[in-house]
């Protein structure tokens, strides 16, 4: 739960809805258990249908915000030891000022360790596309990182 909490707010911008988008990703993957062929390991495999719900919860609930006119709630600390929990949000705030796009790249082969190419797959997009938004999204990164230190 924690790893599935982690990458869910790595996906999410705002603490507010990340508790459900977990809930509701350990209930797919656990609904999903057949499935596993065994190809990689179910941690890996887990993480990955993880993945897919955080992203598709993230766009309905955009979509949902967009039609009320609201923006998401953001912050409320949760249980965290207070050092490692300021280390996340800096590393959180930082993600949540990339595109969409780009963050889910990053979060993709960084946080799960996918390749290019499967980060592609995942994201349904050309494996060049993919590669272009990895790269900038570390620019942008670098950028934003740059603002916050000064």
């Amino acid at each position: 739960m924690p790893k599935v909490r982690n990458l869910a707010r790595f996906l999410l911008r705002g603490d507010g809805e990340v508790d459900d988008v977990a809930q509701i990703a350990c209930i797919e993957i656990l609904r999903s258990l057949h499935t596993w062929r065994g190809e990689a390991s179910v941690m890996s495999w887990g993480l990955r249908i993880a993945a897919r719900v955080a992203r598709r919860e993230a766009k309905k609930r955009r979509r949902e915000h967009a039609r009320r006119g609201s923006e998401p709630p953001d912050l409320h600390a949760v249980g965290a030891a207070p050092d490692a929990y300021m280390e996340r949000r800096r590393l959180v705030k930082l993600l949540d000022g990339l595109p969409e796009g780009q963050r889910d790249a990053l979060v993709l082969h960084h946080v799960m360790g996918m390749s290019v190419p499967e980060v592609a797959r995942e994201l349904e997009v050309p494996f060049e596309t993919a590669r272009s938004r990895l790269r900038l999204g570390i620019r942008k990164l670098r950028e934003l990182h740059g603002r916050g230190t000064k």
